[in-house]
């Protein structure tokens, strides 16, 4: 039991908040609980025991490719399964590599950027949209899937160095980082 004034009742995070301020809460201070009823909370590292990376490789640059995530150190790559326009917005944002470019459906068993190899590490991906990271993403145990190599995913980013010039009101100048 700690000692003190209770400063935090009734908090209900959803689990995107990026810290415990940001969840909803009664009023600072406002409370009516005693120190029998304080919560603890204890941190073990990340959930997989190291950073969580991602990378996509075998496209003509870092903005698009087959999708490889590093999970206990060791590099593999995700299944289709389950693979949205909204899965590859978050890896792209993550990535700082813009957003997502539409590409239409390749036929099953033709990788984009061709089969991995070694581990397949996720599958059944399924991200809302506000999350952060990937690793954010429901999606199985890691390591258990039903795919093949021939599964992997690629994704592909829209990265503009230099913006269409049709971005830009006609009488102003149109310059990378621009935003007139």
């Amino acid at each position: 039991e700690g000692t003190g004034p209770i400063w935090l009742d009734d908090v209900r995070c959803q689990g995107n908040e990026s810290s415990l301020l940001g969840c909803p809460a009664s009023p600072w201070g406002l409370t009516n609980c005693q120190h029998r009823e304080d919560a603890a909370v204890v941190c073990a590292g990340s959930r997989d025991g190291g950073p969580f990376q991602l990378r996509l490789v075998g496209g003509p640059g870092r903005c698009a490719g087959r999708l490889e995530v590093n999970h206990a150190g060791q590099w593999g790559t995700v299944c289709d399964d389950g693979w949205s326009g909204t899965n590859a917005a978050v890896v792209c944002r993550e990535l700082s590599c813009g957003m997502a470019a539409t590409v239409g459906d390749l036929p099953r068993g033709r990788p984009r950027f061709g089969p991995g190899a070694g581990r397949i590490w996720l599958d059944d991906v399924r991200c809302q949209g506000q999350e952060r990271t990937l690793r954010d993403c429901a999606h199985r145990t890691w390591g258990r899937h039903d795919c093949t190599h021939q599964e992997d995913v690629g994704v592909v980013c829209q990265v503009w160095d230099h913006p269409p010039a049709a971005m830009g009101h006609p009488g102003w100048p149109v310059r990378a980082g621009s935003r007139h």
